[in-house]
């Protein structure tokens, strides 16, 4: 099984064990339906391309239409309040930047600085002529078929010699049960002690088993 660690996510503290429409809406849903479905659709302006990731023999796969030294990748996620939340996106980003090797990549939040336009100008200063704008998310819900699209399409009147293409969410991928069951069996030994908190909820004592009785209290 892959570790959570290989799949990007941030862990700053040691484990004491191993371990826009109706019709796009409904055409979206009805593709995560289907059992070929591997990413979804994807907006995009002046170009087209085909998917640029995939997996062989437990790692990365490279295709014809990949990222190139011209295009910057910007990581978005929703962006938060608490400044942590938002501090892990940049941990993620690092770990891809090393990890894919691509020379442009940058953080971004919808609701929190940087934004998409900051990170899009970024992109375009460092010398991108065509910028992937990947959601950090699960699904195409609402940000993904219509805020983020509107978002990057404010940023980009500010470079008109750049192209940009807005990705499919992270979706339904074989990877993510991996993920899920990592993190499941973490917390259950950190309520057993034999595991420190995770980085996303370290601090906050979250991570904890409950009863009836604290069930009451609250």
């Amino acid at each position: 099984m892959m570790s959570i660690e290989s799949l990007f996510i941030p862990q700053t503290l040691p484990l004491k064990s191993s371990s826009v429409d109706k019709t796009a809406r409904k055409s979206t849903w009805a593709s995560l339906k289907s059992p070929k479905f591997q990413t979804g659709p994807s907006r995009i302006r002046n170009f087209s391309a085909k998917s640029s990731l995939g997996f062989e023999n437990g790692g990365f796969k490279q295709f014809p239409n990949g990222v190139g030294e011209k295009d910057g990748v910007i990581i978005v996620d929703h962006g938060s309040r608490r400044k942590e939340s938002n501090l892990m996106l940049n941990e993620f980003v690092a770990m891809f930047r090393e990890k894919s090797g691509y020379p442009i990549v940058e953080p971004a939040h919808m609701l929190a600085e940087p934004s998409i336009k900051d990170a899009f100008g970024l992109c375009v200063q460092r010398g991108a002529n065509r910028v992937i704008v990947s959601p950090f998310f699960l699904f195409p819900g609402r940000h993904w078929y219509q805020d983020i699209p509107l978002l990057t399409a404010d940023a980009a009147r500010d470079h008109p010699g750049a192209s940009y293409i807005i990705t499919a969410p992270l979706g339904l991928h074989e990877l993510l049960v991996d993920v899920m069951n990592d993190r499941i069996k973490h917390c259950l030994s950190h309520v057993a002690g034999d595991a420190d908190e995770c980085a996303a909820c370290a601090g906050t004592s979250k991570c904890k088993l409950y009863g009836l009785v604290d069930v009451i209290k609250t």
